[in-house]
């Protein structure tokens, strides 16, 4: 059985798209990342617990205190990007839940009262939402280039508070002079897919 999304859009969201290590110095718009966000927001999370948090880096400022928590390799790049996202899991997300999940008004208290469960909770459904951002700026045609090249501890004392767990750094922007590296190889089916 073949995909029902357009190969082209398979292209732009999979097989051609890459991360991106240099960026022209086309803006990205407030429009834009509306757009993106208004797109991903729908991505499945535990009890629709939605706790990602975007942190966008924009002025000169904040972008030169970004800059000194990057691994050095990741330095340039996030200097240069036309916009960085700092996302972050929200281990408070539970505060949330009763609007966002008005079948289980006690869902709430009923497993998220502990805040290890909550960490771990935050943590894994922030990241599965990071992923669909990523497929999201991709499917406004710009480039990301994900990050975990940083001090974590530093860029959560510069930019969030003890309730947030900073889990990656993103350039976006479109892509520039040789952005990309050489693809890398896959695994292969048999390789990841067991059928019992």
């Amino acid at each position: 059985m073949s995909l029902v999304l357009d190969p082209a859009a398979q292209d732009l969201l999979f097989r051609e798209a890459r991360t991106a290590n240099t960026f022209t110095d086309e803006p990205v718009t407030e429009e834009q990342v509306q757009a993106i966000y208004d797109l991903v927001k729908y991505g499945p999370t535990a009890f629709n617990q939605t706790p990602l948090r975007i942190t966008l880096v924009r002025s000169a400022e904040a972008r030169e205190r970004l800059v000194q928590h990057m691994a050095e390799g990741n330095q340039a790049k996030t200097s240069t990007a036309p916009l960085v996202a700092i996302l972050a899991a929200d281990n408070e997300f539970h505060e949330e839940l009763p609007q966002l999940f008005p079948a289980f008004p006690q869902l709430k208290d009923a497993y998220f009262s502990e805040r290890p469960a909550r960490e771990g909770a935050a943590a894994l459904n922030a990241a599965l939402q990071a992923a669909y951002f990523i497929v999201g700026v991709r499917a406004a045609g710009l480039a990301a280039g994900p990050m975990t090249g940083f001090d974590f501890e530093g860029v959560r004392k510069e930019f969030l508070d003890d309730d947030h767990t900073p889990l990656m750094v993103v350039n976006i922007g479109k892509p520039g002079e040789d952005a990309w590296h050489p693809r890398s190889p896959r695994l292969a089916y048999d390789d990841v897919i067991t059928t019992v």
